[in-house]
């Protein structure tokens, strides 16, 4: 299948052939700087270093997603669905994450900015009591 992707401003990105959007995307992970990849289904999708710098993934299904080591800096994850995803030293430096869930995901070394700690927290689901 003839697969298109486009940044956010309609220009065209990346094109291809590939048996499914995710395998195309998989398949050009190094090359998604700035696409709109907004409510894709990318669901256990293997992004191991993708770099996702300026990505539009506002809604994607990015559950079980491998992501680790991922460059997510100036993403947009707003409302994303990341549970169960996998960002072990993943840059989410200045990434929009809000309305995203990250319940389950493996953070462990993944870089955020001290700015980013409330929507991370809610995404998290976790609730800081005082």
């Amino acid at each position: 299948m003839k697969i298109t992707i486009k940044r956010f401003s309609d220009e065209i990105l990346l094109e291809g052939e590939a048996e499914s959007f995710k395998d195309f995307v998989e398949k050009n992970r190094a090359y998604l700087s700035g696409a709109d990849l907004s409510e894709a289904d990318l669901s256990e999708a293997n992004l191991y270093k993708a770099n996702l710098s300026g990505a539009y993934l506002s809604e994607a299904d990015l559950s079980e997603a491998d992501l680790s080591e991922a460059n997510l800096y100036k993403a947009n994850l707003s409302g994303a669905y990341l549970s169960e995803a996998n960002l072990y030293k993943a840059n989410l430096s200045e990434a929009n994450l809000s309305e995203a869930n990250l319940s389950g995901a493996y953070l462990s070394e993944a870089k955020i900015k001290i700015s980013q700690k409330d929507d991370l927290l809610k995404a998290l689901k976790i609730k800081i009591i005082k």
